[in-house]
């Protein structure tokens, strides 16, 4: 099953971008959750997939900050679990644990300034992903992926991993991955052979492609996403493929360009995924 987050034309506001989907020949659809109404709205998202005749395939929980909905990060996978359930999706995607807190230090002396401090914590989500997350799946009836964060660059060449669980021998740890492949772009590591190391934990993929710039269109970057999707295929692979650009990569504000490039990226899906070879 290809689908499209919503999250890839957030601008349009979610029934709009289901449409472009439904258009585009898409199987179904990954809802982008944030503090808009229409991303959250059980009975609205119902209405919404019937209307354009696509199933929601997979609920992705709101990310982290004040504007998120549902409370703290346990809570978010929670409420993001319940609307799976109540939407008939079958997979939930989360962020795996922020690694550092920050302190601002205010009121410096003789400087006038703030700064913010970075600490390492372990926090409860942490704690709640290594030892309650794979009972609470299975009682669930759905799929909890934790999805590998990108490599952030801080003045220009460094970089920093913000993440717990973030990279791909980290996920080794946790019953089920939502595999990004711009994400993986970003710390210069090998789609291929990362997708072979984490072989059936992968439940769920977003599919975009990566140039130095993060979510790009299928095709227009350097990672090996055809190679990748013909692995997937011969293994059989059972879960969702989603792919997940941002709106400067469909070239919202044209319709017109939306709708091809829509087409083009689930036309690059469907002939690499059946596309087995040797």
């Amino acid at each position: 099953m290809i689908a499209l987050s919503t999250g890839s034309l957030y601008t349009y506001g979610t029934a709009r971008t289901a449409r472009f989907a439904a258009d585009a020949g898409f199987d179904g659809l990954e809802i982008m959750v944030d503090q808009r109404w229409d991303t959250r709205d059980p009975a609205y998202l119902s209405r919404m997939a019937r209307d354009v005749s696509l199933p929601i395939l997979a609920i992705h929980a709101p990310s982290r900050g004040g504007s998120a909905p549902w409370g703290d990060e346990v809570e978010r996978v929670r409420g993001a679990v319940t609307l799976a359930q109540a939407v008939g999706a079958r997979t939930v995607i989360v962020h795996p644990p922020v690694r550092y807190r920050w302190i601002s230090v205010r009121r410096v002396p003789f400087l006038n300034a703030s700064f913010l401090t970075p600490f390492r914590q372990r926090s409860p989500y942490l704690r709640w992903i290594e030892t309650d997350l794979a009972a609470y799946q299975a009682a669930a009836g759905v799929t909890i992926a934790v999805e590998n964060m990108p490599r952030h660059q801080v003045a220009g060449s460094w970089s920093v991993n913000l993440f717990e669980l973030g990279r791909v021998r980290d996920l080794l740890e946790v019953p089920a991955v939502a595999l990004d492949t711009t994400h993986l772009g970003t710390w210069d590591v090998d789609l291929l052979a990362a997708s072979e190391a984490l072989g059936d934990r992968i439940a769920h993929v977003h599919l975009s492609d990566y140039d130095g710039t993060q979510h790009c269109l299928p095709g227009d970057g350097r990672l090996p996403l055809g190679p990748f999707l013909q692995r997937l295929s011969r293994r059989e692979f059972g879960g969702v493929i989603t792919v997940e650009l941002v709106p400067e990569a469909l070239g919202a504000g044209n319709d017109r360009v939306v709708a091809e490039r829509l087409a083009r990226a689930r036309e690059f899906c469907r002939q690499n995924f059946r596309a087995t070879g040797p």
